[in-house]
């Protein structure tokens, strides 16, 4: 994790606008998000942004020698210490541009892991953080032929320098993954206990979802009362947390689950690691995929969640609510289009910070826990009295009959409902 006592580092944000890349999102937003990215490391000062077009990249250097000059006078002018790439950049690539800019440099997929070694909290979160900056520390020892800078304290990214063989380093990088995952093994069998005890409480499980700063924690402390820490930057919360709620009306008790938010081009090895982080969201009975319909690009993130969910192998059986969040940040106008919108598309429009339309998610969340449910057959022997309790205290028994041998019931249950009992 980043010390936080530090001094600032003076950076630059840099978006390569490369020519004939088919990206969904828009330079400029592109570039201003990854401005936020920046700005969600507590030690970086960013001293300006720039909207970088490119041609044809070039394999040594990514800009040409032209584009590089120039910039190369803007960081000496601002007195830039780190420039932020907001792309891909090859070892080699980096190695060049930080020699000729006198500066070091960080790609998107190292700002990003920076970034998650300054939140993670929990034991499994900085053990899965560590081994994904491992891996990406790994293809980064081709920088140099026989010496190189070692990656940078912390994770460490924007840290100091130091020399050492890259057969040396990608030996002790190896003999450090291995340990890693064997302590990311033990604490994983802790979750797997935890995730059993959680299977015994006959609660259905509500995932919160979404590209990350679309208010998720704001709408969970709201429903729940918890005081999850709540900030308009991006990844604020990386570790899932979890609270019963009891829905209104004498509704029944749920589980609500509040998990990290998805980003556009999110490093491959953060989506492995974090798998296990987002099994609330693959286990739950019903996700809110929470929206911020104020943002400019709105659409544009809910196709990348949507890419990010079926990546992650989230059930076609688990109903999905569409949450319009931040309505109270629209114009009068706009937000009278966009309630009219919500109303045909069958959406639910809400303000997480005034309270709008809460109610009403509310109740489409006891609905929609009501839809999908499977009539199956359930057969249990004499000694599955437990699993019988658990059944009936779940509230899913259509029909209990006794036979010679146990008990044949018939249930109605969600996807999610199934799986909790087979874990049992």
């Amino acid at each position: 994790m980043i010390p936080h006592d530090r001094p600032v580092t003076r950076a630059w944000v840099l978006h390569p606008d490369l020519y004939g890349d088919d990206r969904r999102h828009a330079p400029e937003f592109a570039l201003e998000e990854a401005v936020s990215l920046a700005r969600a490391l507590p030690d970086l000062e960013v001293q300006g942004q720039t909207i970088v077009p490119v041609r044809k990249a070039v394999p040594a250097t990514l800009f040409g020698s032209g584009k590089i000059d120039e910039l190369k006078q803007h960081f000496s002018d601002h007195s830039v210490e780190l420039v932020l790439v907001d792309g891909a950049v090859t070892p080699v690539q980096q190695r060049n541009l930080e020699k000729k800019w006198g500066v070091k440099l960080l790609d998107r997929t190292g700002l990003i892991l920076e970034i998650f070694s300054d939140r993670a909290r929990t034991r499994e979160g900085v053990l899965q953080v560590e081994m994904a900056a491992l891996a990406y520390q790994r293809t980064r020892l081709v920088r140099a032929w026989t010496h190189l800078e070692r990656q940078r304290g912390g994770l460490g990214f924007v840290g100091g320098p130091g020399e050492t063989q890259i057969e040396a380093d990608r030996r002790a990088i190896d003999d450090q993954l291995v340990r890693l995952r064997r302590q990311l093994d033990r604490v994983a069998k802790t979750r797997e206990l935890h995730r059993a005890a959680r299977a015994k409480v006959p609660f259905p499980i509500v995932a919160l979802a979404g590209y990350t700063n679309a208010g998720k924690s704001t709408l969970f402390n709201r429903l729940t009362g918890a005081e999850v820490f709540v900030k308009d930057m991006l990844f604020a919360t990386l570790d899932p947390t979890m609270r019963r709620v009891q829905l209104p009306g004498n509704g029944p008790e749920v589980i609500l689950s509040d998990t990290v938010g998805f980003i556009s081009d999110l490093p491959t090895q953060l989506v492995a690691a974090f798998r296990a982080t987002l099994e609330e969201v693959l286990e739950a009975d019903l996700v809110l995929h929470v929206r911020d319909i104020s943002h400019p690009e709105t659409e544009e993130q809910k196709a990348d969640v949507h890419d990010i969910l079926t990546d992650l192998g989230l059930s076609k059986d688990v109903p999905v609510l569409e949450v319009w969040n931040k309505v109270d940040r629209l114009s009068d106008e706009a937000a009278a289009a966009t309630l009219q919108r919500a109303e045909r598309e069958g959406v639910h429009p809400i303000s997480a910070v005034t309270g709008y339309g809460l109610d009403a998610l509310l109740r489409a969340i006891e609905t929609g826990l009501d839809q999908e449910r499977l009539t199956e057959l359930v057969t249990l022997g004499f000694g599955d009295g437990r699993k019988r309790a658990w059944l009936f205290d779940l509230g899913v028994v259509a029909e209990d009959r006794q036979t010679d041998t146990g008990y044949e019931m018939t249930v109605r249950w969600t996807a999610g409902q199934a799986a909790r009992f087979r874990a049992l």
